[in-house]
């Protein structure tokens, strides 16, 4: 299911963004000037301390907050221009959010949260849950499909918010500080789980961060201070994989 997404051209493309809030009297520059774009199937890290702007760009992206100045296109659709109401339901079709704290429905099971973004699609319930069921397997919690939040682990409820996140085959995925809640070896399984999801449906994944050792995950790391990009670079992690490929045989 879900839209099929062009290679050429980028997924997003921002221009002159430009973010200011009032507090009191004073004005507060959260974004000066940025500019970047991102490619079908990139893996990249926003990274920044607290207040550098990272969390008003994702904002900015995901159409939560609009910018005082500026053009963000998203899978070809100019965001910044849509009215509330538009971006509701852009969101459902083409955005998908792994949060730090699960934000998962207490009364419901995991197959029921993973369903959420289908059911509001309008998917039939028979197609919903077959791919919830599938999506709960991936993330290795096929014996949990029909456990309650409160039954699960902390790691085991992100897998549900993972699953989640790409029910509807959004063509971005952004994961704010995804595990923040989590112990090292869980956070290493979780990002694991992530970084093969998206790889696997060539989609484009933002992480917003401020832990270096997440941003060691992606593609691309572009960074953030005061509001502006201070680097931009991309990793190579063919090493990486040929030492991996190479333990496996």
């Amino acid at each position: 299911m879900g839209t099929k997404y062009p290679d050429a051209g980028p997924v997003i493309d921002v221009r002159g963004l430009r973010k200011v809030y009032a507090v009191g009297s004073e004005r507060v520059v959260a974004l000066a000037n940025v500019s970047f774009t991102l490619a079908r199937g990139e893996v990249c890290c926003l990274l920044g301390v607290s207040g550098s702007g990272k969390t008003t760009l994702l904002n900015m992206l995901a159409g939560l907050e609009k910018p005082t100045r500026g053009t963000i296109m998203l899978a070809g659709a100019p965001i910044h221009r849509m009215s509330e109401k538009k971006l509701a339901a852009f969101r459902q079709r083409h955005m998908g959010f792994v949060f730090q704290s699960y934000n998962l429905l207490p009364a419901l099971t995991a197959l029921e949260n993973v369903e959420l973004p289908m059911l509001f699609a309008g998917v039939r319930r028979k197609d919903r849950r077959r791919r919830a069921a599938q999506l709960l397997t991936a993330v290795g919690l096929g014996t949990h499909i029909l456990h309650r939040p409160a039954q699960m682990s902390g790691g085991q409820q992100q897998r549900v918010g993972i699953a989640r996140a790409f029910a509807a085959a959004p063509a971005v995925v952004f994961a704010d500080e995804p595990t923040g809640n989590l112990d090292t070896k869980t956070t290493a399984e979780v990002m694991r789980i992530i970084i093969n999801m998206v790889r696997h449906n060539r989609q484009t994944l933002i992480l917003v961060t401020h832990n270096p050792e997440l941003a060691g995950y992606c593609d691309r790391i572009i960074s953030l201070m005061d509001g502006l990009i201070t680097s931009d670079i991309y990793v190579d992690h063919s090493a990486t994989s040929e030492n991996n490929a190479e333990a496996s045989v």
